[in-house]
Order: C-alpha cells, then structure tokens, then sequence
C-alpha cells in the first residue's frame, strides 16, 4: 500500500464511522494524521474507534445538516487540533427508490438536505478556518448517479448532482489559494447504505459496471488520499471517476 504523506495533518471526515468514511479514516491514519468524525451515530462511532485503535482517532457527534452545530464543531476542533487541513464530505443517504411521480416530497427534502445542503453548510463553515493557514484539501464524496442518474433514485441522484456543482464552483473561488477542491464519483459499493435500497436497484446498479462488480472501500480511501495530500497540489474543481467504466463523461 502507497502511504501518501499526512504526517502532521488535521482532517475531518463526515459519516466516518462506517463505509466510505471508515474506509478514508483508516487510510488517513495510516498515512500520519490526525482524524476527527463526524457522525450521528454515537455507537458506531464508538465502534470505529475500537477498530482503528489509534491515539490520533477522536469523534465528534454532529449533526451536518445543522449550519450552528457544524460552526461550533468546527472551532472545538481549532482550539483541541490547532488547526482544520482536510475536510471529507462523506456523510449522506440513498433515499426512497420509486419514480419521480410518487416520491415523497418530505422524503425528497430529506435527501437533498442531508446529500446536499450539508456538503455546502460544511463548505461554507470550513473554508474560512482552512484560508487563515493558506492551506486546505476539500473532498467531496459525490456518486455516478450524479452524472448519469438513476431511475427510481431521483432525489440521491440530483443530490450527487448538486455536489458536483459545488465542487467545481466552490474550487474556481478558491483556486488562487492553496485550497484544493474535488469530488469523487464512485459506483456502489457494498456498504449499509445498500440497506436503504431494494434488490431491483442494487441488481440496477450491479448491471451497469462494465466490470461487473461493486467498488471496494479501500480503492476510494486510496484515491481521497491523494485528493488530500501536498502532493495535489494542482488538480482543483475536479471529477475523480471509481465508476469501474461505467461513467460516460
């Protein structure tokens, strides 16, 4: 395994007590820094830390979808870390599958808010605290169905969308600054998060990667961790594509 250099490094990683974000945590403790989660889930997160066993692993209970909460984090992780480097936008739900027709609209806000809203609250919140170093890396953590969308997935797909957007927005404003912006667009991977979701849909998503089979955790990990370290330091408002050559653009 190629431990790229995050000796000395700060970051948070959102939903990092399972999944995608264990995976990342993981891998950036690996690599020499020092990790924060954020999840809503204080038994998980407690788990997660039993599993990575690590003096440089703390959490933080914090709800994403609260801009005041993730201020107030934020500052306590300043004032116990000294400073924020990396920041992951993990943290998301797979919503309700069924057609745009009889999607529920309290369902659709749910996603949007959690999928989305949350990626630009912690944005919003995080870059100021990252500029006073002059120094930051921003990885959002978006999905191939923001590129391509699936049906019966219409809120997680425009969510994902949305978060690709941002990403290249958000990475324009800053690129004079020593602040990299990117997201990650994976196919489905064999997480919990295949739990919200019917068997039609995974068997969906299964048919459409050319290499006919789910993304494993650790490649992603490995790719955010590149994403994360100096030695990015010019690919800024990008898409980094784990689709295992499903996506098309």
């Amino acid at each position: 395994m190629i431990k790229f250099d995050l000796n000395n490094r700060v970051a948070i990683v959102t939903g990092g007590a399972q999944g995608f974000g264990l995976a990342i945590t993981e891998r950036f403790i690996e690599s020499g820094a020092k990790v924060v989660i954020w999840d809503i889930d204080e038994g998980e997160a407690k788990k997660a830390l039993e599993k990575v066993n690590s003096e440089n692993l703390t959490y933080q209970i914090v709800d994403v979808s609260s801009f005041e909460t993730i201020n107030e984090k934020l500052s306590e992780v300043e004032k116990s870390h000294g400073k924020i480097d990396i920041f992951i936008n993990n943290a998301g739900v797979a919503g309700m599958n069924t057609t745009v027709a009889e999607y529920p609209i309290e369902e659709w806000n749910k996603v949007i808010n959690l999928n989305l809203n949350a990626v630009f609250y912690c944005c919003k919140a995080v870059v100021p605290f990252m500029a006073k170093n002059d120094y930051g890396r921003i990885v959002n953590i978006a999905s191939i169905a923001g590129k391509e969308g699936n049906p019966n997935a219409s809120a997680y797909s425009t969510s994902k969308a949305g978060v690709i957007g941002l990403t290249k927005s958000l990475g324009k404003e800053l690129a004079q600054k020593n602040i990299a912006v990117n997201c990650v667009t994976p196919a489905a991977a064999k997480t919990r998060i295949f739990d919200q979701m019917t068997e039609e849909h995974i068997n969906y998503m299964l048919s459409k990667i050319p290499r006919n089979k789910f993304a494993k955790v650790e490649e992603l990990a490995s790719l955010v961790a590149w994403l994360s370290s100096e030695e990015n330091s010019f690919s800024t408002a990008a898409v980094f594509d784990l689709s295992g050559g499903r996506a098309t653009y």
